[in-house]
């Protein structure tokens, strides 16, 4: 059994300059290829069940979901509950066999933010699991701005709240189909200068590939998510496998053909994280 807690898979990250990815998943199929992937790469994963993967999929399901793959699995997989909203939902999760719980007050003001991940922290150290937290907001594309995150509001959360990992806001921005800008690389290093925890990118399908790999090897980002790139890649193999063959309607025939592609498509993601392999 290879299942892992967070800060096991980002503390090595952190000494040894490469990311995790943080794999947001919607069902089977996608972990399945999430994980096949990771063990060809030979890399660690995060399965990460975001709000609306939870709204379709009841935790205590997507908790064994998670934890049957990781049992099998050759490489350490974390099960992670991301953007977890209150205190109950959290301790569910860990009740339902999560390693990793990510509590997100971000739009909360930074002293509730701070007393309410603390407490969400206490609950999974206790029970030998990790915890991230969020500090400043992400935003969404075509949707909430962003509100970056203050280097001196981030020193004052992660000593405040002992996180695990700290998810900040530096120009990433969730739900984009497309590469943006760029992070914002100066205050990145501000951020690292007044903490040293593992530092955590949401909305990385937005993030240009050699900008990830960049800074999965020279700066404090151990964890980069990535949800709308994979769901694109899936969506795209899902397409062709219906139009290869109108008249089919079994389901597990079409999925079937989405694992390659998403395979392909999940290496190549992991691939601008990981340790560049010596020559």
């Amino acid at each position: 059994m290879t299942l892992a807690t967070l800060a096991e898979v980002l503390q090595p990250a952190l000494k040894h300059g490469h990311a995790v990815g943080g794999l947001v998943t919607q069902g089977w199929e996608d972990m399945r290829a999430y994980v096949a992937a990771a063990e060809a790469e030979q890399v660690p994963v995060i399965l990460q069940a975001g709000p609306s993967c939870r709204e379709h999929t009841p935790l205590p399901i997507l908790g064994r979901m998670f934890r049957h793959l990781a049992e099998a699995a050759s490489v350490p997989v974390v099960a992670h509950l991301d953007h977890g909203y209150t205190f109950e939902e959290c301790r569910m999760a860990l009740d339902c066999g999560f390693t990793s719980l990510m509590y997100d007050g971000s739009r909360k003001p930074l002293a509730r933010n701070i007393d309410e991940t603390a407490a969400v922290v206490e609950l999974a150290h206790g029970a030998g699991i990790s915890c991230e937290g969020e500090v400043g907001f992400v935003g969404y594309f075509d949707g909430a701005s962003s509100a970056g995150t203050d280097p001196a509001e981030a020193a004052l959360f992660a000593q405040s709240t002992s996180v695990d990992a700290m998810a900040i806001s530096v120009g990433n921005v969730h739900l984009q189909t497309q590469c943006g800008a760029g992070l914002d690389e100066q205050r990145i290093r501000q951020i690292e200068a007044v903490t040293n925890l593992p530092l955590v990118i949401h909305g990385g399908s937005g993030v240009p590939a050699a900008q990830r790999r960049t800074l999965a090897a020279r700066s404090a980002i151990c964890k980069v998510n990535i949800g709308t790139e994979l769901r694109m890649a899936f969506g795209k193999a899902l397409r062709a496998a219906v139009d290869r063959d109108r008249a089919r309607f079994d389901r597990l025939e079409i999925l079937k053909e989405t694992h390659d592609p998403l395979v392909a498509a999940t290496r190549a993601v992991l691939r601008t994280l990981s340790k560049p392999q010596e020559s």
